[in-house]
């Protein structure tokens, strides 16, 4: 139907994405599982569909730009649009030494995915995402991204991951980058910051569900013409660069 939404959201076979995807569907838009392992996808996507919703998969790993334009080709044959873009593919990396002691190599391997990824997955979609009549793109930050909350003397200033941080910063420059770009469109972009969910990422240490997580998530990728563009959104309301 000409009124039905398409989402993307990468990442989406666990975690938050999943919750993501689930929330996005209960709320009738139709969702993609992308996911770098296709059998993994799979079972994500039947396992919604079990639950009443419109769920396909997409073999997507945001690390391999022929992939990704495969992808955004398999997308335009399935749907000819794109109407919700979420960034959600997301990695810690393996590194957990001191700043001193990390390598290029180290951030590299991290940035690959959250900040390399996160452009080649837009840049592949855009087109679609302009044959919405109102799109969103979400981009999953953190708020260890945030230079204010981090710099020393600040409230999250104990926090020692150089290479997710910092990439989730980038993350932010590259949100705000999109937004002033696509200012004027009907494309409006935001980086969503679910806090610290139990996941995969951090061992299952946090003290959120991903579906408290995917709450932000789910809200910033359905606003209406009114809603923000550009800005680093929690829960809570907004929070600093």
């Amino acid at each position: 139907m000409a009124d039905e939404k398409i989402a993307l959201v990468t990442g989406a076979n666990k975690g938050i994405g999943f919750a993501v995807a689930r929330a996005l569907g209960e709320r009738g838009v139709t969702v993609v599982v992308g996911a770098r392992d296709e059998v993994l996808g799979k079972q994500a996507a039947d396992a919604l569909a079990a639950e009443g919703i419109t769920a396909g998969t997409l073999c997507l790993d945001v690390t391999d730009p022929h992939c990704v334009a495969e992808a955004a080709r398999v997308l335009d044959r399935r749907h000819g649009r794109l109407d919700i873009l979420v960034n959600n593919a997301g990695t810690a990396g393996s590194f957990t030494g001191t700043p001193g002691e990390a390598s290029a190599a180290d951030l590299r391997e991290v940035y690959e995915t959250n900040v390399f990824g996160v452009v080649t997955v837009t840049h592949a979609m855009l087109p679609l995402l302009h044959r919405s009549p109102a799109a969103r793109i979400v981009n999953l930050s953190s708020h260890v991204g945030s230079l204010t909350l981090t710099a020393p003397g600040a409230p999250l200033a104990g926090v020692s991951m150089i290479a997710y941080q910092s990439s989730k910063t980038a993350l932010n420059a590259i949100t705000a980058a999109y937004a002033k770009d696509l200012a004027g469109t009907p494309v409006k972009v935001n980086a969503a910051l679910p806090g610290v969910v139990a996941t995969d990422i951090n061992h299952h240490r946090g003290h959120r569900t991903p579906a408290e997580g995917a709450e932000i998530v789910v809200r910033l990728a359905l606003l209406d013409d009114s809603g923000p563009t550009g800005q680093c959104l929690a829960d809570d309301g907004p929070v600093p660069w």
